[in-house]
């Protein structure tokens, strides 16, 4: 083993969702802090929380694993909930 951990998976993403920010009311982009939101992140929440989907079924449309999953979700809405808390702007990337 070479000690970089396992290859990452390619995730099924419907929407580009790149290149898209969001930012609080008010406040100058400049003096902003940023969170990242990971494209497969925003695609776990849309398909969800948006979409109300099951875990399972989310997992199966993004090709990944349901464990795999419930840990992307669980990151993108801790990150949303940082952001939204204590005024950051949000840049959804590409990894």
């Amino acid at each position: 083993m070479n000690g970089f951990g396992r290859k990452r998976k390619s995730r099924n993403i419907d929407v580009d969702h790149s290149s898209i920010c969001f930012k609080p009311c008010g406040i100058r982009r400049e003096g902003l802090e940023r969170v990242v939101l990971y494209e497969d992140e925003m695609e776990a929440i849309r398909l969800a929380d948006f979409e109300s989907l099951y875990q399972q079924e989310c997992a199966e449309r993004m090709g990944i694993s349901r464990t795999t999953f419930s840990r992307v979700v669980e990151s993108a809405r801790k990150k949303i909930a940082d952001a939204l808390l204590n005024q950051k702007a949000i840049r959804i990337e590409k990894r």
